[in-house]
């Protein structure tokens, strides 16, 4: 099998890291400017030779290019596996995919305690959930001066709302996308950026559910945790902790751990996934969901 890998900072190296440990992946050629040694690379996407010739084809580039690079894929590939990273694009856009498979790269699906999560609700009616994540931007990438990241430019595709979009794609994944909400995305701190450091929305989904996001780049403890209330049940998962608490009406307590994560076992579940063709992994139609979401958001502010 060979791939295409379309980028190659620091996302763009983690996948390539993930998918030189997969057996039947033979070759794994690069689009980037950079000038590398030993490696088989394109400074531009159309200079690519027998751009049909590939099977896989990662976009690992900045969010602003990708609509570009997968219209740019699907009139010239057929019958090819494509996967983007996320999000998707940098705000609502139209794009239809005719000929190809694209997959986006919400890898949190893939956590092992969200996936126990899923099962466990399956038969119940879920009231209420309430999201928070936050991290601060200058300890985010510790070997980058986050003045000078994408997350850092609202025209580079950063801001809080698509850097932890992972949020809402969980979230419409297990309760149903969000129909209606009330949103503010604002830049609050003294962080030097021009991109939003803090969003956050309530609203309800098509299934009813009432919600409660709120997703941040300036928070010193740094934290990922969803709370989901049933009727009988009341859950807490700690993504950061690895650890899921069931609480039901006599206080009884059910707590569910995983091990350990290693840094790309995630990843590697998700290529997996998608090269064994199993159905866990973001769609297209899914992460236009989640750019409709984004868009709601952002029209409101």
């Amino acid at each position: 099998m060979k791939v295409l890998l379309i980028g190659y900072g620091s996302i763009g190296k983690r996948h390539e890291e993930v998918l030189t440990s997969f057996k039947n992946i033979e070759t794994i050629d690069i689009v980037t400017k950079q000038n590398l040694e030993n490696k088989i690379t394109f400074k531009l996407l159309e200079e690519v030779l027998n751009i049909e010739g590939y099977d896989y084809y990662i976009i690992a580039s900045e969010t602003s290019k990708h609509y570009e690079q997968l219209k740019f894929l699907d009139l010239r590939v057929k019958n090819k596996k494509i996967f983007c990273e996320k999000p998707l694009f940098d705000t609502k856009q139209g794009l239809e995919i005719v000929q190809n498979s694209v997959f986006v790269g919400y890898v949190l699906r893939f956590h092992p305690l969200l996936e126990k999560l899923k099962k466990l609700i399956v038969e119940e009616k879920v009231i209420n959930v309430n999201i928070k994540c936050g991290q601060y931007l200058p300890s985010w990438r510790p070997s980058v001066d986050y003045r000078k990241s994408y997350s850092a430019f609202k025209n580079q595709g950063g801001g809080v709302l698509l850097d932890l979009s992972h949020e809402i794609d969980y979230l419409q994944w297990l309760f149903g996308k969000v129909k209606e909400l009330k949103s503010y995305q604002v830049k609050i701190s003294d962080l030097k950026i021009d991109s939003d450091d803090f969003t956050t929305f309530i609203g309800k989904t098509v299934t009813g559910t009432m919600v409660n996001l709120s997703i941040d780049y300036i928070s010193k403890i740094t934290h990922r945790v969803m709370m989901v209330d049933t009727v009988n049940f009341s859950y807490r998962l700690d993504f950061i902790a690895n650890k899921l608490i069931r609480i039901d009406k006599n206080e009884e307590q059910t707590i569910f751990e995983s091990r350990k994560l290693e840094r790309n076992d995630m990843f590697r579940w998700m290529h997996s996934s998608i090269l064994e063709e199993k159905n866990q992994n973001c769609t297209l139609s899914e992460a236009q969901e989640v750019m409709n979401t984004i868009h709601l958001i952002q029209e409101q502010n």
